[in-house]
């Protein structure tokens, strides 16, 4: 392809802003049109970041013939349903994680892009950072040994607003879904799904997890300790211990740009600092993959993604948590 990949964005909050500054700096990319449920809200999201076709609409900017890909930034409850949205109107997909609310969903989502033969990936941004990508690499050259254990934590306080998404359930609210599949997500990539999970978490008044932790446990012995919250603040630092050696990823783990790996009695830091806000590289593998003709990536995989979702199901039910949609 010679054309720019040309974007569009449903959805104009926060999270939709990262990206499109982001798509801004990516190659091979046009922003090209934004969706609101309010025309107000599209045309000042696409005054301020300079994007021509501004929609009232999910439905109108997923029936324009030249948007090729849709990043989708609604909240978790909604992922589903837009994404469904834009695959049946033939568009490619990049959904904010997580990709839906359960890994019921998320099957629907997976099996209706495969059926189409379209491009479908979860937004796990912090996977694609520069730093993270070269922790893959001392993971897979045996640079501490084999890992054994993980310690992940994503924790922050905020106000208990019942009215927030983050304390309501009917927008599938709470710590999981919301901070806890990056730490989740961390676990999956090195050791992939879990034989055994175990976890707990305090349930607040509004109905949604406020604060949890798991052990999720593999055949072989190793282990992954995991916690998230939404009313606590954590450390945000992530620990891969090795037979040989540890691997510390610095505050914010989530989004870093410094590791520390010790091992043989030495330590090395590590710098990898990133351009912009760090979207600019999910962007960038989604353009890739579209441009060499890929349905998905091998960095995030759907099924990783079907797992991931498995996972934090698991938990959940262990919870007694079901949200109202589901």
């Amino acid at each position: 392809m010679n054309k720019p990949i040309r974007w569009g964005i449903i959805a104009a909050g926060r999270i939709a802003g990262k990206m499109a500054q982001a798509l801004k700096l990516t190659p091979d990319s046009e922003l090209l049109a934004v969706a609101s449920r309010s025309k107000e809200k599209a045309e000042a999201f696409g005054e301020k970041f300079g994007i021509p076709r501004r929609y009232a609409s999910y439905e109108e900017l997923v029936r324009d013939p030249d948007v090729d890909i849709v990043y989708v930034a609604s909240p978790h409850n909604l992922h589903k349903d837009n994404s469904l949205l834009c695959l049946e109107h033939g568009k490619a997909v990049l959904c904010e994680k997580p990709i839906a609310v359960n890994a019921r969903e998320a099957e629907q989502m997976v099996r209706t892009a495969r059926e189409k033969k379209l491009f479908l990936m979860e937004a796990m941004w912090t996977r694609f950072l520069p730093i993270m990508t070269k922790l893959k690499e001392q993971v897979d050259s045996g640079a501490i040994g084999e890992i054994r254990m993980i310690m992940a934590d994503f924790g922050f306080r905020a106000s208990a607003d019942p009215a927030s998404r983050l304390f309501n359930p009917e927008l599938a609210g709470g710590g999981l879904l919301d901070v806890g599949v990056y730490t989740v997500a961390l676990a999956s990539w090195i050791f992939g799904e879990p034989t055994r999970v175990v976890s707990m978490a305090h349930i607040g008044e509004t109905g949604v997890d406020e604060q949890c932790a798991g052990i999720l446990g593999y055949d072989d012995g190793r282990l992954a300790i995991v916690a998230s919250a939404v009313r606590t603040g954590t450390p945000h630092e992530a620990t891969l211990l090795g037979t040989d050696g540890t691997i510390r990823v610095h505050t914010p783990w989530w989004c870093p740009s410094r590791m520390t790996i010790t091992a043989g009695g030495k330590s090395e830091l590590i710098e990898a600092p990133f351009g912009d806000n760090g979207f600019e590289y999910e962007a960038s593998e989604a353009v890739r993959c579209l441009l060499e003709g890929k349905l998905e990536s091998e960095v995030i995989s759907l099924d990783e993604s079907l797992s991931i979702m498995r996972v934090m199901d698991t938990m959940r039910g262990q919870w007694g948590l079901k949200y109202p949609m589901e």
